[in-house]
């Protein structure tokens, strides 16, 4: 048992390292977009092509054009701490208990 125990301990902190990395391309995508960024510029194609397939639901249900301000990447970003939260400890808990 001590195997799948230390599977799922070592699943929670793979899904901990791409939740955190989604969180700061997020972060960074937001703070880029305060200023003109170059279109072309392969940084920013590939944030933006990493970050908008998370952030299009956030933008469906609530959208920018009726507040004026985008609020999607702070919803994205509350739902990844959740996720990380709930999930990553919720597995690591279980394996505990596995154990």
């Amino acid at each position: 048992m001590f195997v799948l125990s230390n599977f799922l301990v070592a699943a929670a902190q793979v899904i901990g390292v791409i939740i955190n990395v989604i969180w700061w391309l997020i972060i960074i995508r937001a703070l880029i977009s305060w200023v003109n960024p170059d279109p072309y510029n392969p940084i920013v194609q590939f944030l933006y092509r990493t970050t908008e397939p998370l952030l299009i639901p956030f933008r469906r249900i609530i959208p920018a054009h009726k507040i004026g301000i985008d609020l999607s990447p702070i919803f994205a970003i509350l739902v990844l701490m959740f996720l990380r939260y709930f999930l990553v400890n919720s597995l690591i808990d279980l394996a505990r208990t596995i154990q």
